[in-house]
């Protein structure tokens, strides 16, 4: 990996204008630049062919190739290939390919220019998933129109943006559209661990994920780190297109854990949770354009604004009173940590080998000829027991009743952790019984 200070011999070379391209269609016409473009930019990322560009996939790789050409277009100095940073993830049975691009503005200040601001948003989604109409299989992809093509869309339009004003900017700045976020954010763990030498210099990092819905609000969530919280609102006390509100809650877990794991401040925008979200109606045809456009002017500014600060924002460790912990139930993927059974994170080892292996199908239920599926929710408590077991979807009484003993009389779990700090932990499970033939 280059040293990234010694990009600044090419801070002499002219800087290029952001590239817009025009929508075709009538409703384009009355577009700004800025919403045509991250139409344009949203439309190539969701492309069909694509097939929700799951980790690991030619999708994928397709559209780290157009980011990279992007970013390229855009006027920065690339820090991987056209390929990407190639990086693996061993699986049970073979390892996932998947790859970062990264680029990078160098500051324009001789000192502050070695130290870095972060802008980050994960390239893949959930990819296919094969159904069955009318007896005949059919593929049904994930769009991912808002998780996240709106993030990286975001992360392109401030690529260009910043590096067409790139002179305000005294601190360098480095863009990386992560691959793997959906995989327990591997890309950001392989970038801070493997890949990126000069971490320590890292201020701090910024995550775009789920920009697309402003009309339901707009949000910055910080992990509490009062630094941060005094950034963001400095530059919210400017007049601001749009302003973030700073949540306490964390909307939803992406690739900022990995930098906050490794103590750097990490703050996401979003616009939060939503009806369609991995489901196929994340179309781009849902999303709030406009919105989007006034977010990331905001988050321009918010970058300017710290680029150009030499004071640094220090990594804070939120403080939770017990008593506010206490009653606190996370579910199950918003844990840093989530619980472990029989030493993995993974629902498939409770299934596997206890649910399934322990489980009494009723006899009477056999003879009845009664199968189905029920699903069952419980609380992993912070000593790591099961409580507060109970039916959420009902099949029938006997089945419901074998379902809720085997959860009750579980081994204890390892318990989910949050901020380090052990938390209860809801989790619902389908438990199916289905009749063999003979």
């Amino acid at each position: 990996m280059r040293r990234l200070w010694l990009l600044a011999l090419l801070l002499a070379a002219p800087l290029l204008h952001a590239q817009y391209r025009d929508d075709v269609s009538l409703e384009s016409l009355y577009d700004s630049d800025g919403v045509a473009a991250l139409k344009a930019d949203v439309s190539y990322i969701c492309s069909p062919a694509h097939r929700g560009r799951k980790a690991g996939s030619p999708g994928e790789k397709d559209v780290a190739r157009y980011v990279f050409g992007e970013m390229e277009k855009a006027g920065l100095v690339m820090l991987s290939s056209e390929e990407g940073d190639v990086f693996g993830i061993q699986g049970e049975k073979d390892t996932l390919i998947s790859r970062n691009v990264i680029g990078v503005l160098a500051g324009s200040d001789e000192v502050l220019r070695n130290r870095y601001i972060v802008i980050g948003a994960h390239m893949d989604h959930l990819g296919t998933y094969q159904m069955m109409r009318d007896g005949v299989p059919e593929e049904v992809v994930y769009p991912g129109a808002n998780g996240n093509a709106s993030g990286l869309a975001g992360l392109l339009a401030l690529a260009r943006h910043i590096s067409a004003t790139g002179t305000a900017f005294k601190k360098s700045i480095i863009f990386i559209a992560f691959g793997a976020g959906c995989d327990s954010f591997a890309g950001a763990w392989y970038f801070l661990n493997r890949s990126f030498e000069d971490v320590k210099n890292i201020d701090f990092m910024i995550n775009l994920d789920m920009l697309g819905y402003g009309s339901q609000g707009f949000y910055a969530y910080t992990f509490s780190n009062a630094d941060l919280n005094r950034a963001i609102e400095a530059t919210s006390r400017d007049l601001q297109p749009v302003k973030p509100v700073l949540s306490s809650l964390e909307p939803y877990p992406s690739d900022h854990r990995a930098f906050y794991s490794k103590e750097i401040p990490s703050v996401l925008f979003t616009t939060g949770r939503y009806s369609s979200h991995n489901t196929p109606r994340d179309t781009p045809e849902e999303l709030d354009w406009n919105n989007m456009e006034l977010q990331l002017e905001y988050i321009y500014n918010f970058v300017r604004d710290q680029a150009s600060n030499t004071a640094s924002i220090d990594f804070i460790e939120p403080q939770i009173e017990a008593t506010q912990e206490e009653d606190t139930i996370y579910g199950y993927y918003d844990c840093d940590v989530p619980p472990i059974f029989l030493g993995s994170p993974k629902i498939d080892r409770f299934m596997q080998d206890w649910v399934y292996r322990y489980v009494k199908y009723p006899e009477s239920a056999i003879r009845d000829g009664v199968q189905g599926t029920v699903q069952v929710n419980f609380i992993i408590e912070k000593d790591g027991n099961v409580s507060n077991v109970r039916i959420v979807r009902s099949c029938d009484e006997r089945l419901d009743e074998a379902a809720m003993n085997i959860v009750r009389i579980s081994p204890k779990w390892k318990p989910a952790r949050m901020h380090g700090r052990k938390v209860r932990c809801t989790l619902t499970i389908p438990i199916e019984f289905i009749l063999k033939r003979k």
